[in-house]
């Protein structure tokens, strides 16, 4: 399995899982690959040529993008480069060797107005993230019909540093419990743990190993539904901490790239081919945020 964006959050999970479950597993990122991973500029359609045909993978689990909403606003051209046309040319050259491509999308793909969203609902993004990931699950699936999208929501997990992911860079504001902070109640999340999603990935592409008819799009994701005000409260009740000071903000947010308010994505697809992992959020938030607690006694009460 070869892993495009393995220095990510997302990248380093899945890299991971199939590591550990006996597959030969190779990296590639692009800013943080050395010493680790393999370094591949995805831009690169030469370098990607090679890295393909050199390694030959039977599976690639493509991770890399731009995944911050609002800097696909402010760098729109970057943006689709990497989301839409490196993911046409990656699904093009593993279609020329045979691999199953799986393709990381998103659940901003639709416009959170009639959820919860199965494969066949009709995608209507309202930011250019949502749209440029939209627009590369076309251009996989066009230059690739043996592929799989699989679009996730919000994740997080063990992060390397606390804004890697739009759920732990909250755990600053709920341990500065001096100061009252305003958080989203709006927005409905499905918070959903990388190693979930990295256990689909790699028994889907199990499953594909011995059924060449899985593929197409499908869907995972947590099953707790969450503003980021309840999930505030839950990582401070996780580690017994005070929330009075987090106040819950129920307009829609005004500022940066739209947000839908609830694409909650259907499961089932996945779950009916027996494939599926979901870790209880107050079990991996705790797992994920513990090494960022500020005040270390804590640790020692809980671990010892």
């Amino acid at each position: 399995v070869l892993i495009t964006g393995a220095t990510g959050l997302l990248g380093r999970a899945v890299f991971k899982e199939f590591n550990g479950n006996n597959w030969n597993a190779v990296g590639c990122g692009y800013r943080r690959a050395q010493p680790r991973f393999e370094q591949v500029n995805l831009l690169d359609s030469i370098a990607v040529h090679d890295i393909i045909h050199d390694f030959q993978p039977h599976v690639i689990v493509h991770c890399a993008a731009e995944r911050r909403p609002d800097v696909v606003e402010s760098q729109p051209d970057s943006a689709s480069q990497l989301n839409v046309a490196a993911s046409g040319n990656l699904a093009k050259e593993a279609a020329a060797i045979g691999a199953f491509l799986i393709y990381i999308s998103t659940d901003y793909v639709f416009d959170g107005t009639s959820p919860p969203y199965k494969e066949t609902d009709a995608p209507n993004p309202l930011n250019l993230y949502g749209k440029t990931k939209l627009e590369g699950e076309k251009a996989v699936l066009e230059n690739n019909e043996d592929a799989a999208v699989l679009r996730i929501p919000v994740l997080y997990g063990e992060v390397e540093k606390l804004e890697e992911s739009a759920v732990t860079v909250m755990f600053d504001k709920v341990q500065f419990s001096n100061k009252s902070a305003n958080m989203d109640h709006w927005q409905q999340r499905f918070p959903t743990n990388v190693k979930d999603v990295a256990a689909v990935c790699r028994q889907l592409a199990e499953k594909r190993m011995l059924d060449p008819s899985i593929k197409g799009t499908f869907h995972w994701s947590g099953n707790e539904q969450m503003t980021k005000y309840e999930m505030a409260c839950a990582i401070a009740d996780a580690f017994n901490l005070p929330s009075s000071h987090l106040r819950p903000i129920t307009d829609s947010p005004v500022v940066g790239a739209l947000r839908p308010r609830n694409a909650q994505l259907d499961c089932s697809k996945l779950e009916m081919l027996g494939i599926g992992q979901r870790t209880p959020f107050r079990a991996g938030i705790k797992e994920s945020l513990w090494p960022f607690l500020i005040d270390k006694r804590w640790r020692q009460t809980v671990f010892h």
